[in-house]
């Protein structure tokens, strides 16, 4: 092949659809330099990257080796669908706001274009398969033309689409995300079960307005540049390549019911925290 890899995993899980994408991007990407690059870090480890997921609510959800923790991910997973943090967006109008060019909520939920009112995409996406489950048009975007062309830190999630069908009688949602650029080792695992937490409101929310039950489908994880820092080689490869060798999948994982109460009861603290950033 010429150009860019394409690679694919397929995993019945999170955590294993991820370690299995590093492992695959790391044997088979290219090497890239990016803007980001000091001059004496080495190229990043590259690819279009499909991850499949069959059943993104099996257990093990989380994996170990993901650079955080289980507080990080639920404060990660509040960003991402209560907009905790959307006060952190910049003014575009005021060129001295140097806050955050955008939040994944924000785009999502409150999606501006110049002479609209906000929309929430993810309720349009929602009614629109309630009242047509095999639609071809249910996604929101997070792109905008006008700003994210010039703006130094431009969304990397582009688009979420969505489609149920019926499977032995049952509504099942299945999900697809594309990114144009994700960092597969600091960022991706952190997206994927975010958007997988978005993925079962999605379909609590279509079950909420059809009176009818809808189950969680198969998640489809799509990057366009799927890559690990050459400037973190030594951290990945110690932290994640090592614990392949030392340990077994079941010592590298971890289920998240074992610690979801622990992660719901820290959520006064989260938003507490989130209240007093950028004040």
């Amino acid at each position: 092949m010429k150009g860019i890899p394409i690679l694919h995993v397929e995993g019945d899980c999170i955590a294993r659809a991820w370690e299995l994408s590093l492992m695959a991007l790391h044997e088979k990407g290219c090497n890239v330099k990016t803007e980001y690059d000091k001059p004496e870090d080495p190229p990043s480890k590259d690819a279009t990257m499909i991850i499949t997921i069959a059943d993104p609510l099996a257990e093990p959800m989380i994996h170990r080796d993901f650079p955080g923790g289980p507080l990080e991910l639920q404060e990660y997973v509040m960003e991402v669908c209560d907009g905790i943090k959307d006060h952190l967006v910049r003014d575009p109008n005021d060129p001295k706001d140097t806050r955050w060019e955008y939040t994944y909520h924000q785009r999502l939920f409150k999606y501006e274009a110049p002479g609209l009112k906000p929309m929430d995409q993810i309720e349009n996406l929602c009614q629109r398969l309630a009242r047509t489950p095999h639609t071809r048009r249910a996604q929101a975007i997070t792109w905008k033309v006008w700003e994210d062309n010039e703006c130094y830190d431009p969304a990397c999630m582009q688009s979420i689409w969505c489609r149920i069908l019926q499977e032995e009688g049952e509504a099942v949602l299945s999900m697809n995300v594309r990114f144009r650029s994700n960092d597969a080792y600091k960022a991706a695992f952190m997206n994927i079960f975010a958007l997988v937490q978005l993925q079962q409101r999605i379909a609590a929310r279509i079950a909420e307005a059809t009176g009818r039950p809808v189950s969680v489908g198969r998640y489809c994880h799509m990057a366009d540049s799927y890559h690990i820092y050459g400037s973190y080689f030594r951290e990945f490869e110690g932290r994640f390549l090592g614990a392949l060798q030392k340990r077994s999948f079941e010592q590298r994982s971890l289920r998240y019911a074992d610690v979801k109460d622990m992660m719901e009861e820290a959520r006064p603290q989260i938003l507490e925290k989130a209240r007093t950033m950028g004040g």
